[in-house]
Parts: C-alpha cells; sequence; structure tokens
C-alpha cells in the first residue's frame, strides 16, 4: 500500500462541502451513497441527475436552465449540455456586495491593493458601461494584456457580463506571441499595463503594447492601466486611453448581466505547444461555471470567506479557474511577479500576512523550494493553510515528503491535472479521503475519466491512455476558425473513436487514485517499451548535484534511443563518476530500458510560458527539425544548446 501521509479527521469529513452534498443526494433521491466512491460512481452513471443537483446545491443563477440536461449524450463531439439555458458567467460570480475582501492584490513587494466586494461590483459595473458606450456587444472578443491584479479580473467579469468573451496573455509575451493569439480572434478591446513587476525590477511594455496594437487592426480601443511606470508616452499606441478615462465617466449603477446560451463562448484559451500557431480553444458559458464550481466546492472544499490563491500568470488556464473562487465566495488572492523575490519566503509571507486557507501553486515550484532547502514550517506560521494544490507537472512522491516535512504537517496536498483543454481537472483532490504518497487522489465528479491500453480496453493498475468515456459540460465548444469542427475532433477523438483522448501516460488504482507518468507524445518507447518520462525525472532529481533534467527519445539505429540533458547545480562537473551515478539510480529503481544512452550537461531547458518543459520542442531540434512556434517558450534561446551537437552523432 502506498503510503498515507495525511487523513482528515472525524470532524473535517463530517463539515466538508462534498459530505453536505453526498447527505442532500441522498435525501433527494432516496439513496444511500456511503462515501466519496459511490458519489464519484452515481455522478458518472446518472450525470443527468447529478448536474442539475450541484446547480441547486451551489444556488447558481440563470434565467432559465431549461427541461433538458443533456441532448446527444452518447456523442463525442456533438453531445449538449442544457441547451435551452440562459445565464450569465459574472452574475453568479459576483452575488456578495459587501464590505469583505473579495480581491487582494501583491505585486511582488512594490504594489498592495485590496478590493470589497461592493467596491468589485462598482468597478465592474464601470468597466462594462465602459465597453457597451465603445460598442462592444454580445460575441465582440476581448482581451488582457496583463499582470494578475485587480484590473485584469475587474476587465474580465465586465466582458463577461455584457456577453462577450475573454481572452488574456501575461505582459511578459513577446509581440509575436500576442499577435499570434490575439490576432486569429479579432478583439475589439486590449486592456494592458505600462510595465510590470519581476525579480525586483519594473519592466516596461510600452514598445511592445504599440508593435502589437500596430499589428492587430482589429482594436478599437486599448486601455491602459498606470502599474510600473507613470503610465505616460502613450500617445504613440494607437487608440490608447487610461484606464481611469476609460472608466470614470461612468456613475456606479445596477450591473446589467447579458444573458447567454450555455455554450456560448465565455473564453478563448491557446494550447502552448511548439508546432506552429497555437489553437484558440473555445470555452463555453455554463460549462466552464458548472465545472469550476464542482472544483471549488466539492474537490477543494472552499466555504464562503476563504482566501484562496494560486500562483499563476493571466497567460495560464490556473488564472481562468482561480476566477471560479468567486462564485464559492471566497476572496481571491492575487500575486503577480518573482516567487522568489525578495526572497523564496515571499509567497509563505503573503499566506500568513493575508490568511491564506488554500495555497496553489505547480509543482516546480515546490521542487525549486526543496532544492533551496527552504523551511517554511520553521519560519512561519501557515495556521490557515488548509490544502495545497500542485499542477503543471506530475508531483513526485519525494515532493509530498518535502511538504509535510517542510512546509506543514496537518495540509491537505493535491496534485492535481486537466489542463487547458477543459478549463479544469480530470483527476484532483478530495477533502474526505487520504493523501497518499506520490497518487493523485480521485476522478472528478461528474467525468467518466478511465485508462485505455493500445486496444481501447479499460485497464486497471496498468499504465495506459487517461480518456473520458462520456460528455462532461466543460469539452471546449471548439476551436476558433475551425468550421468543420476537424480540428477539434483531431485533437481529442482520433485515437479512439467516440472517446475522449488526452493524452496523459497514466496509471488508475483500485482505489480510483491516479499516477500520471507524463505526456503519451513525449513518452519513450525504446525496443517498443513504452516510459513515461517523469519516471526518469524523479530519480534524476532526487541527486543533489542535478538542479533539473529533461529527458527525449532519439531516434538511432531504426530504434529510439534515451537522450538525457542535465542543470547541474553551480561549481558541479558532468563526470564519468557523475554520469555512472544517474546510470545507477535510474536503472536501481527503474528499469534497464530507463538508462539514458547519452548524458549530456546544459545551461538551461527551455520552457513554455506557464513554465512547462517542452521535451516536444528539445526532440525537434536534436532531429534538425524547425520549431515553428518559438514565442510559446519563455526562453526561446534555450533551444540553441540542444542543436547539432556532436555527442549525439555518435
Amino acid at each position: 500500500m502506498t503510503d498515507i501521509l495525511w487523513q482528515p479527521g472525524p470532524e473535517r469529513i463530517k463539515n466538508a462541502n462534498v459530505t453536505r452534498f453526498r447527505e442532500w443526494i441522498n435525501g433527494r433521491n432516496n439513496l444511500q451513497l456511503n462515501n466519496f466512491v459511490e458519489l464519484y460512481d452515481w455522478s458518472v452513471r446518472e450525470m443527468e441527475k447529478f448536474w442539475p443537483e450541484l446547480i441547486e446545491y451551489a444556488g447558481l443563477q440563470a434565467e432559465s436552465w431549461g427541461d433538458v440536461v443533456l441532448q446527444n449524450p452518447d456523442k463525442m463531439p456533438g453531445a449538449a449540455f442544457f441547451p435551452d439555458a440562459k445565464l450569465n458567467f459574472a452574475q453568479n460570480l459576483l452575488r456578495r456586495d459587501d464590505q469583505t475582501d473579495a480581491l487582494v492584490f501583491w505585486g511582488e513587494d512594490k504594489v498592495k491593493t485590496r478590493l470589497s466586494w461592493c467596491d468589485l461590483n462598482i468597478a465592474v459595473s464601470r468597466f462594462s458601461q465602459a465597453l457597451r458606450a465603445q460598442g462592444v456587444t454580445k460575441g465582440d472578443r476581448v482581451c488582457g494584456y496583463m499582470p494578475n491584479m485587480s484590473e485584469t479580473v475587474i476587465a474580465m467579469l465586465a466582458t463577461a457580463a455584457i456577453g462577450a468573451t475573454w481572452s488574456s496573455a501575461s505582459p511578459d509575451f513577446g509581440v509575436q506571441g500576442v499577435e499570434d493569439r490575439f490576432g486569429q480572434i479579432e478583439p475589439k478591446v486590449m486592456i494592458t499595463v505600462d510595465g510590470y513587476y519581476y525579480n525586483g525590477k519594473s519592466h516596461d511594455i510600452r514598445e511592445k503594447v504599440k508593435d502589437v496594437v500596430d499589428r492587430i487592426p482589429s482594436l478599437e480601443a486599448v486601455v491602459i492601466v498606470t502599474y510600473a511606470f507613470d503610465g505616460e508616452n502613450t500617445t504613440g499606441i494607437r487608440n490608447a486611453i487610461s484606464y481611469a478615462e476609460f472608466t470614470g465617466r461612468y456613475d456606479a449603477e445596477k450591473i446589467e448581466f447579458e444573458q447567454v446560451e450555455f455554450n456560448h463562448p465565455l473564453y478563448v484559451m491557446f494550447s502552448s505547444g511548439t508546432t506552429g500557431k497555437p489553437k484558440c480553444i473555445v470555452h463555453g458559458t455554463g460549462g466552464t461555471l458548472l465545472k469550476q464550481v464542482s472544483e471549488h466546492l466539492m474537490h477543494c472544499d472552499v466555504v464562503p470567506g476563504d482566501r484562496i490563491f494560486y500562483f499563476t500568470t493571466c497567460g495560464w488556464m490556473m488564472w481562468n479557474w482561480l476566477m471560479g473562487g468567486l462564485a464559492a465566495e471566497a476572496t481571491l488572492l492575487l500575486y503577480d511577479g518573482s516567487p522568489f523575490y525578495p526572497s523564496g519566503n515571499i509567497l509563505f509571507d503573503y499566506a500568513d500576512a493575508e490568511r491564506m486557507t488554500l495555497f496553489g501553486t505547480s509543482a516546480k515550484y515546490i521542487d525549486a523550494l526543496a532544492k533551496a532547502e527552504l523551511k517554511p514550517a520553521q519560519t512561519h506560521d501557515l495556521s490557515t493553510v488548509r490544502a495545497m494544490t500542485s499542477t503543471g507537472s506530475p508531483l513526485a512522491p519525494e515532493s509530498f515528503d518535502y511538504v509535510y516535512n517542510d512546509i506543514k504537517q496537518d495540509i491537505h496536498l493535491a496534485s492535481i491535472s486537466g489542463g487547458t483543454d477543459i478549463l479544469g481537472c480530470f483527476v484532483l483532490a478530495c477533502p474526505v479521503l487520504p493523501v497518499r504518497r506520490g497518487v493523485i487522489q480521485t476522478r472528478a465528479l461528474g467525468v467518466a475519466v478511465n485508462v485505455y491500453d493500445d486496444n481501447a480496453k479499460p485497464v486497471l493498475n496498468q499504465k495506459g491512455e487517461l480518456v473520458c468515456t462520456a460528455p462532461f459540460p466543460s469539452m471546449p465548444v471548439g476551436f476558433w476558425n475551425d468550421p468543420d469542427g476537424q480540428r477539434y475532433h483531431d485533437a481529442y477523438f482520433d485515437r479512439f473513436p467516440n472517446i475522449w483522448c488526452h493524452g496523459d501516460y497514466v496509471e488508475l488504482d483500485d482505489t480510483g487514485g491516479m499516477v500520471i507518468y507524463g505526456r503519451s507524445d513525449a513518452t519513450l518507447n525504446p525496443g517498443g517499451v513504452r516510459i513515461g518520462t517523469a519516471e526518469i525525472y524523479r530519480q534524476v532529481e532526487l541527486l543533489p548535484e542535478i538542479q533539473e533534467s529533461i529527458v527525449i527519445g532519439q531516434e538511432w539505429d531504426n530504434d529510439v534511443r534515451v537522450v538525457l540533458f542535465v542543470v547541474l547545480k553551480p561549481g558541479v562537473t558532468l563526470d564519468d563518476a557523475l554520469a555512472d551515478r544517474i546510470r545507477k539510480q535510474i536503472r536501481s529503481n527503474c528499469t534497464p530500458r530507463h538508462v539514458p544512452a547519452k548524458i549530456v550537461a546544459v545551461d538551461d531547458i527551455p520552457r513554455t510560458k506557464s513554465g512547462k518543459i517542452t521535451e516536444l520542442a528539445v526532440r525537434d531540434v536534436v532531429h534538425g527539425r524547425k520549431v515553428k512556434n518559438q514565442e510559446a517558450l519563455a526562453n526561446p534561446e534555450a533551444l540553441d544548446l540542444y542543436a547539432d551537437l556532436d555527442i549525439l552523432k555518435n
């Protein structure tokens, strides 16, 4: 049995939202669901009952939900939830209007602001009036080239309030990266800043903004928030107007919420791949709301008054996920900048100062804390932090150990996984189940997650493809500019007909827990045996000399050989002795097939803007293939380190 690191106590189980919800279901449906596993099984077996029950339990608002829950349930794609519904996303996130905190914002150690629910409603009212006056109507696009700050949330909510469609990117994106995204969807209005803070320095983006605006002719207004500079020197930007001027002429009137269809486009998200322009993934209003409310309430146990945080930029889907916390009447704690400035403790300082209850971050951040030998348990109180979630890449078992040893013992630690494709999770937290070392706790309620082998047969306790065998509300509405739906079909339904195939290489155990071994398209196949990259990373990064690593399969001698690249700690050299230790570590804890044929020291690893390492891009460079969309990378210059290496020619 996998080590149990944490178990909820009887009181915590009794008072959990998901326990109360299960009892509610039992009472209303004359059922005897005795535990979470039975609730999960019922939620996927009786999907057309589960989602309406969630709507009522959570008090979600709509002009009408309609009489039909699920149309064409046997078709993927083609199924449609609540086809007759009329609702508004922002209306469900702005149910409170009092003087308690709705948003708290820290911009490193430079800026601190807070907005009450009352202030937030007023700000959204003014921005939505300004958008309407600008001629923005239902279905038009508004975009944010913004830090993770309060004005971004205001602009998004105002966009949703009037039935327009929101999309965002973070200000560290380059001009081409922004054009590749926003240029495809032709927004009418863009909100941006004069600059941003990172690592204690202010970064001016006014020239970048000017170039972006020049490349996107559809922009009729560019709203500029004064943040890192004085807000001046923006006159050269076409159709520029200050945030204060854009919103300041409007009174604080009651917000007019445009009622839209369930599948009306709410967000356009972008794939982070490096194989061409990013795909524009369109997400609907109702599906996003239901999925995120389910996850915040049932899986993360968020209650009114909670103070929830996710370390994210506006270029990563976790920002959109965090926004859903407002529907649970929680305060959002926003942070923009480096998580290690002025010290590695800044986010824990934030947790203590603002009484954080949910601390969301990435596996790489937790690993970086461990490598830096930080011990927040010894330096911080963290008494309010009940839960910590981690995503972006698989959370290694040793990272579980680090959290419980050096951050907090009594904490619900949850590795979660899903993505941009569904604006939520396939597998995630459960507040009433134990946390087992290295294992994701459960599958998402209402989502029929399974694992298939290559023959499309479900398997248990065996590695295979993560699939979803039935429709769920937050499936994309489609891709932008994909009129026949072919690109959408090819992305998820090409492998197994009528089955969503997500592209993760995973194992489901008989408790309902899951281990993720990496992306299927990055899976190694030496000698025809599939190996997940996460298995190798786990072992390599246990060695104190190794800062980070990336592994690929190189086509070689009519087969594939494993090539490992390592970033070493300062002062360390990759000599024969260290290479032997690396190979021994992998061989002893995995299999001989996992052992790399070549080990190469590099100075940097290319990663996407959301912090994910890019195995496919490295693989392309090693094979002399062009990486088409380098704008998706935070550090594209790192690719040069992998090109034309003599060591890989023999």
